[in-house]
């Protein structure tokens, strides 16, 4: 069997993998230094048992790049899976990955038994996904270590190399926008330009001329022609946020441009060609507007080519520390003052807040703080009123509970505060209108008992295994929380994945692969929806 090439110049990391393959019969080589790798590759010389099956590097080493390792690699070995390790947890990072034609992303730090299905995984499939080259130097456009946020990064880089239309999806303030400016950054049409529009904040009979333009004299007050959002768009992408407000009337002529390409400025007679990408974004149910009968069906399922849910900033709490010092560093450079640090009382408090703003809401706290606190150290004492006064989120399950190690898997569990979202005030997991979903999981329990749930029962039942001895507990609870759950939500919506899947506020995709994984693909075979 040929070796997995690790390439870290932390021989902890080396070490820690090679042990980890060895229990599998895996052979691997480990390097240093990508130097080391690439005199290796020299060495070769057609010697097919020394090639290797899958190479796994760090990104950033001393004089070395991983990036760059990948692409003489693939110069020379283009179908060789590497799957690419790095600490810096953000959006050009992942899709830079990608575009050097990574097999995978891998954040660290890691869950070891995750990262060995993911070289199984490169072992079985040997494929390379691909993504727009990054800005060099520039400030990250999204960060996010949380695993909602890396699938985001995921897709992005995926749809690097199309244009198809994409549908956003999220609660207001979660950065819908931010993931159609990267969407359009690392897009074919990158070099177009980017036109947003929010066809919420427009009045109605301002709109079709806002975009589709109008011809001189269409109306009262058209003094001239003028080119609308689809024409200023052309050759790049338009941004249509908050879609789900759109009126129907515009909505049909929407669908048209859609269907052929082509449209008419308001008042005029000759068509328009259209070569423009769109993405559209909302924070309502679509599907819930389509049966409501205030958004067409045929224009849901035009934009619903790709879609890309955006997880609310409480489904992604191990990202509030990165993302507020982000944000104090930020507001810094725009005042030109010294940035100030988090205490990490401050920084635990400000972690169990619920944040119903999301992101939007977190950045505007640390502008505030910026001005308004006394000190270089913001302390609790110094968080806004908001956040002092608000019942904290973690009273349920305290933070150093989900987030004793900053790896992906306490991310893994962000999934834990859904059953408990009836018991709080700030639902834990879904944002859309989906009121019934948590109290078909809490059927058997007292209707409204703030009384602890099944939380009790999972820490006696972890204390029990680790009292015992018991390997695996993490990975054995966690199987058996999922299965659970999507049991639940399957039995609920009557075996129908694709409401299951919105119902858990997860894609239908990802539930497709947690039946695989969890082994209920069978069970569920007889219910499965086509």
């Amino acid at each position: 069997m040929k070796p997995i090439w690790i390439v870290d110049d932390d021989p902890s990391i080396r070490f820690v993998l090679e042990k980890a393959l060895a229990r599998e019969h895996w052979p691997t080589r480990s390097f240093s230094h990508t130097d080391e790798v690439l005199q290796a590759l020299a060495d070769l010389d057609g010697a097919d048992g020394a090639a290797p099956q899958v190479l796994v590097s760090d990104i950033a080493m001393p004089g070395g790049n991983g990036l760059d390792l990948l692409e003489q690699v693939h110069a020379r070995l283009p179908g060789l899976p590497v799957i690419i390790m790095t600490a810096y947890s953000d959006l050009d990072s992942a899709v830079a990955a990608f575009q050097r034609g990574a097999f995978e992303y891998l954040p660290k730090p890691f869950d070891l038994t995750k990262a060995v299905e993911l070289i199984r995984r490169a072992l079985q499939e040997g494929q390379d996904e691909a993504a727009a080259p990054p800005a060099p130097g520039a400030m990250p456009e999204m960060l996010g270590q949380a695993r909602a946020m890396q699938d985001v990064f995921r897709a992005i880089g995926r749809l690097s190399q199309s244009q198809a239309t994409v549908l956003i999806t999220g609660e207001s303030g979660a950065g819908k926008e931010l993931v159609a400016r990267a969407l359009h950054r690392h897009s074919p049409c990158a070099q177009g330009p980017f036109v947003a529009i929010n066809t919420a904040a427009i009045p109605k009979d301002l709109l079709e001329s806002e975009l589709f333009g109008h011809e001189r004299g269409a109306f009262t007050g058209a003094q001239a022609q003028r080119r609308g959002r689809f024409e200023q768009a052309e050759g790049g992408t338009l941004f249509l946020d908050e879609i789900g407000d759109m009126p129907l009337d515009l909505q049909t002529r929407l669908l048209r441009v859609l269907s052929d390409g082509r449209f008419y400025r308001v008042g005029g007679h000759a068509p328009v060609k259209a070569h423009v990408r769109v993405i559209a974004a909302t924070h309502q149910n679509l599907e819930q507007r389509v049966r409501d009968g205030v958004f067409r069906e045929d224009l849901f399922h035009r934009l619903n080519v790709i879609r890309l849910r955006l997880p609310a900033l409480r489904e992604r709490r191990e990202d509030i520390p990165l993302l507020a010092r982000h944000f104090l560093q930020v507001s810094a450079q725009q005042l030109g003052v010294e940035p100030k640090r988090f205490s990490d009382a401050a920084l635990q408090r400000l972690a169990q807040y619920a944040f119903p703003g999301n992101v939007r809401q977190l950045e505007n706290i640390c502008h505030w703080l910026t001005v308004m606190a006394p000190a270089q150290t913001i302390s609790v004492q110094d968080l806004p009123p908001e956040v002092l006064e608000a019942l904290p989120l973690a009273a349920a399950v305290p933070l150093e509970h989900e987030a004793a190690a900053s790896s992906p898997a306490p991310a893994g569990m962000q999934a834990e505060p859904a059953p408990r979202a009836t018991a709080m005030p700030e639902p834990a997991r879904e944002p859309g209108p989906e009121p019934g979903a948590d109290t078909r999981w809490e059927a058997g329990a007292a209707p409204a008992a703030p009384a602890p749930g099944w939380e009790p029962t999972l820490a006696r039942e972890a204390l029990a295994q680790l009292g015992a001895g018991q390997a695996q507990v993490w990975d054995g609870l966690l199987r058996r929380f999922e299965s659970t759950l999507i049991h639940a939500a399957l039995e609920a919506t009557h075996g129908r994945r694709r409401e299951a899947a919105e119902r858990l506020g997860i894609g239908r995709n990802t539930l497709t692969r947690k039946l695989q994984e969890l082994g209920l693909e069978a069970q569920d075979m007889d219910k499965k929806e086509l």
